[in-house]
């Protein structure tokens, strides 16, 4: 048996604990089953308000429609099921229903993509807001490196600083060494060397 068990029921402590089936059946009128199948039903809704937003879904509607005018006209009556005397009421209902369908399913993904576009243009305004901090930053540091270098000496004046020191150099060589003075030890030993 493992030292990471739970009394005996085989869960682990890193893996989250499932709630019970009686709190999470209805969490102010939502459960998570109900959002999981809110999701489904948005993203087929989304796929059908997208097919209906083709020029293939009129093609297909407008052919349609136009065997279901020529089948109840032309055919022979026996095997027509929607009367041209009536106004072809059979069609007209399909078509309304389906018009009753469509405009909601299409403004339900108009709802979703408004979500997504608003979680976007948040997104997109911190993203602006850090790259405009880091902007700023960036300038301040780009100021502080100019006045920086504005202190460090350029290259004419250390070109000037050193012709004056290789002038004072060569100054130097020019001018005969002085003799040291003599101290008192050096005298003795001058002394010495005369005698």
């Amino acid at each position: 048996m493992s030292v990471f068990r739970r009394g005996g029921n085989g869960d682990d402590f890193d893996a989250p604990q499932e709630a019970s089936t009686s709190r999470r059946k209805f969490r102010f009128g939502w459960s998570r089953e109900s959002s999981d199948s809110n999701e489904v039903f948005g993203r087929w809704s989304e796929g059908i308000a997208r097919g209906m937003g083709t020029p293939w879904f009129l093609l297909a509607l407008s052919i349609f429609c136009a065997i279901w005018l020529v089948w109840n006209t032309l055919a022979p009556e026996q095997w027509r099921f929607d009367s041209a005397a009536l106004g072809f009421t059979a069609l007209t209902l399909i078509l309304s229903l389906q018009a009753s369908y469509a405009a909601p399913l299409i403004l339900l993904a108009q709802n979703r993509q408004d979500d997504r576009d608003r979680v976007q243009i948040e997104q997109d305004r911190q993203g602006a807001e850090r790259n405009l901090a880091d902007t700023e930053f960036l300038a301040r540091e780009v100021v502080a490196l100019r006045l920086a270098l504005k202190d460090l000496p350029d290259r004419d004046f250390l070109r000037a600083e050193l012709r004056s020191l290789l002038a004072e150099l060569e100054a130097e060589k020019e001018t005969p060494a002085e003799a040291p003075e003599a101290g008192p030890g050096q005298n003795d030993s001058a002394h010495r060397a005369a005698e």
